[in-house]
C-alpha cells in the first residue's frame, strides 16, 4: 500500500479527483451553474431532445389537425344536410304554390262553367319528331278519361285526347291539322273553324279559317270556341295576329296565336264531361 501512495499511477487519480472537486466547487459558486457532469450529459443528449421535441410536435400538430379536420367535415355535412333539406322545403313550396295558382285558376272556369268535369294530369313526355307539339301525360283510363276528351289550361285550349292507356294518354294539340274545332270571335261572334298547318305550326300559330268575306274579324281579336264539335262553348283560343284571304275558297282567314303555351306546358286539365258533349269532328283541313 505504502508503495501505491508513492506510485505515478496515484498521483494521477489524485490529480483528477482535485480537478474535478474544483471545478465542482467553481461551478457552483458561479451562479449556481450545474454540475459538469451534468452539463455535459445535456451537451451530448441535447440534439436527441431536440429530435424528440420536433417529433412530438408533428405528431401533436398531426392529432390536432385531424380532430379540427374531424369536426370541421362534420360540420360541413351537418351544414350541407341543412342547406338540401331548406331546398327540398324550397321546391316543395313552389311545387304547392304553383298547384295552388293552377287548381285557383281552375275554379275560376268552374264557376263560370259549372257543367264542366276536370281531371288534372302532368306532362311526362313530349314527341320530339311531331312538329305540332303532341305530348303524353300521366292519367287514363283508370281517371275516367277517354278518346276526345278536350285538354285545356287555365289560359285556353290546349288539344284534345287521341290515345288513350290505363295510365298515360296522347294529346294532339290544336296546331296540328288533324284537329278542327268550331270557334267565333269574341268581339263580332263571326265563326269559323279553328285547325293547324306545318307552316303556322312552325312558330306557334294555328288558323280561324272559313271565315265569311263579310265578316269584321280584326286583329286583336279573342277568339273561342262555339260549342260545336267536341270542344265546350266559351272557352279562349287565341288571338287574331294576321288576316288573309284563302285563294281556293275566296274565304277569309286568321292566324291566331294561341293563349296555351303548347311548348311551356307542365300542367293541364282534361275536361271529362261537360253539358252537350259527344259530337265529335276531327277531321281538320290541311
Amino acid at each position: 500500500m505504502r508503495f501505491f501512495l508513492r506510485s505515478r499511477q496515484f498521483k494521477i487519480i489524485l490529480a483528477v479527483l482535485c480537478a474535478i472537486i474544483l471545478l465542482t466547487a467553481s461551478f457552483a459558486i458561479i451562479g449556481h451553474r450545474m454540475s459538469p457532469q451534468t452539463d455535459i450529459a445535456s451537451t451530448i443528449s441535447a440534439p436527441f431532445r431536440s429530435l424528440f421535441t420536433s417529433v412530438s410536435n408533428i405528431v401533436t400538430d398531426f392529432f390536432q389537425t385531424y380532430n379540427d379536420g374531424s369536426e370541421l367535415s362534420l360540420e360541413n355535412s351537418e351544414l350541407r344536410a341543412e342547406i338540401d333539406d331548406l331546398r327540398n322545403q324550397l321546391a316543395n313550396y313552389e311545387e304547392m304554390s304553383e298547384q295552388n295558382e293552377f287548381y285557383k285558376d281552375f275554379l275560376g272556369i268552374k264557376e263560370t262553367n259549372p257543367d264542366l268535369t276536370f281531371c288534372d294530369a302532368a306532362l311526362i313526355s313530349r314527341d320530339s319528331n311531331d312538329p305540332y307539339g303532341s305530348f303524353t301525360i300521366n292519367k287514363g283510363s283508370l281517371a275516367n278519361i277517354k278518346k276526345y276528351d278536350p285538354v285545356i289550361t287555365e289560359a285556353g285550349i290546349v288539344g284534345y285526347i287521341t290515345e288513350v292507356g290505363l295510365t298515360s294518354c296522347k294529346v294532339t294539340t290544336i296546331l296540328s291539322p288533324d284537329i278542327t274545332l268550331g270557334a267565333l270571335d269574341n268581339r263580332t261572334h263571326d265563326s269559323g273553324i279553328v285547325t293547324g298547318n306545318i307552316s303556322l305550326a312552325k312558330n306557334g300559330y294555328c288558323r280561324f279559317a272559313n271565315l265569311a268575306r263579310s265578316c269584321t274579324v280584326a286583329v286583336g281579336d279573342y277568339v273561342v270556341t262555339s260549342g260545336e264539335g267536341i270542344f265546350p262553348e266559351g272557352l279562349l283560343i287565341g288571338s287574331v295576329n294576321n288576316i288573309g284571304i284563302d285563294e281556293s275558297n275566296n274565304s277569309i282567314y286568321a292566324e291566331i296565336k294561341p293563349f296555351a303555351e303548347i311548348d311551356e306546358l307542365r300542367s293541364v286539365m282534361i275536361v271529362t264531361s261537360f253539358d252537350g258533349q259527344g259530337g265529335i269532328s276531327v277531321d281538320g283541313g290541311k
